[in-house]
């Protein structure tokens, strides 16, 4: 059964601007452990990739926090939902702390798409509630 539908579109001129304006941490703020890993390889080899994945991961988070009805307050917080890839390139949610306690509890289970074009990326979120 569907839970909740969430989807957001961010400009990436305006995630490179934040960048310009409050350095690394504003990446530090938006993403997990695993996602900063991602962002600094890409950082070194290809900036404009960098900034390109941490819009479509800040893009991603905001479609994953409106489908499960909570927006950006507790338990959901940026560095607790990681968006990551599969070996296959598809991308998938990741939770850890008390959001993924909550996640678990209510039995959902989350799909998440996300793309990038120019100077927009966008996501979509379906969030099912598990029939147990």
């Amino acid at each position: 059964m569907i839970y909740g539908i969430g989807t957001d579109i961010c400009d990436i001129r305006r995630i490179r601007a934040a960048l310009e304006r409050r350095g690394e941490r504003f990446a530090h703020v938006v993403l997990g452990e695993s996602e900063l890993q991602v962002y600094q390889q890409r950082r070194a080899r290809w900036p404009d990739r960098a900034v390109r994945y941490l819009a479509t991961r800040f893009s991603a988070k905001e479609a994953f926090s409106k489908a499960i009805g909570l927006g950006l307050h507790m338990p959901m917080t940026w560095r607790h939902c990681e968006i990551l890839n599969r070996a296959s390139g598809q991308p998938h949610v990741v939770l850890c702390g008390e959001l993924a306690r909550w996640f678990e509890a209510q039995n959902l289970q989350a799909h998440i798409t996300l793309s990038d074009e120019t100077d927009y990326a966008t996501s979509f979120c379906v969030v099912e509630q598990r029939v147990p």
